[in-house]
């Protein structure tokens, strides 16, 4: 599946997700029916445990895939994100050439990297070790651009090799500029259009986060890849207040 979805990025359609942060394979569940192409696990802000986040990926398989956001690049949270089968891996704040190289290293496997080799679900506990083994190279690596020391590096990073998709985070981006959560302020939208156009000229597809669909409708104009729009908590919250504004 990691394959799969590697190859519909390139493709130029939008692939439109949400993100997940509540502790449920329900609610992913529930999300995937809905109709979105793919779900934004996040660990990082999300309360979410490495249970939780296979359980996660277990409902998921063969239907909407999983792209887990770790905490940190801590070799720890890549291996166990990894090794609970997850389409694809997204590092926060990765804002050096450098960083993005080490980070990459530790999703592969020897020789390309370092990954730790371990029996887990995605080797299907043993039974699929070998088959894992020859198809682990397809894991889909997507770091953040959310920070101006990463703009300022923007160049560097999209030479990294291994690096599928670039994602902007306008929120963390806007804040690194003394702007937080001014994620319109003509300074801001453009550090964003500078990532965009180097990231385009590299032949690198562009993802980014709206908190609705009014927010991300430039992005989705613009040709980036991957919209993650909303997510689990605010679409129940939003649901339940407007429900209640009805009734009253």
């Amino acid at each position: 599946m990691a394959e799969a979805f590697r190859e519909k990025m390139k493709q130029g359609k939008p692939l439109l997700g949400t993100l997940v942060t509540l502790p449920s394979p329900e609610v992913a569940e529930i999300l995937a029916e809905a109709g979105f192409d793919w779900l934004f696990v996040d660990m990082e802000h999300g309360a979410l445990d490495m249970r939780a986040v296979q359980h996660m990926v277990q409902t998921m398989e063969g239907r909407c895939p999983c792209l887990v956001r770790v905490p940190s690049g801590d070799e720890v949270w890549i291996k166990k994100v990894l090794d609970t089968g997850a389409q694809g891996i997204i590092f926060p704040h990765v804002n050096s050439a450098d960083l993005a190289q080490e980070l990459i290293r530790l999703c592969k496997y020897p020789p390309e990297g370092f990954r730790s080799v371990g029996i887990a679900r995605a080797h299907r506990y043993g039974f699929a070790f070998q088959k894992y083994m020859e198809n682990a190279k397809d894991v889909v690596i997507v770091i953040q651009v959310e920070h101006i020391e990463a703009v300022r590096n923007i160049e560097s990073i999209v030479r990294v090799p291994g690096v599928d998709a670039v994602f902007i985070g306008p929120y963390d981006l806007s804040g690194s500029m003394g702007k937080i959560g001014q994620v319109t302020d003509p300074e801001v939208l453009e550090k964003i259009e500078k990532v965009r156009a180097v990231c385009m000229h590299a032949g690198l597809p562009l993802d980014v986060f709206g908190m609705d669909a009014e927010a991300v409708q430039p992005y989705i104009h613009q040709g980036y890849a991957l919209i993650a729009v909303g997510l689990d908590a605010l679409y129940l919250g939003r649901s339940a207040q407007q429900t209640l504004e009805e009734i009253q």
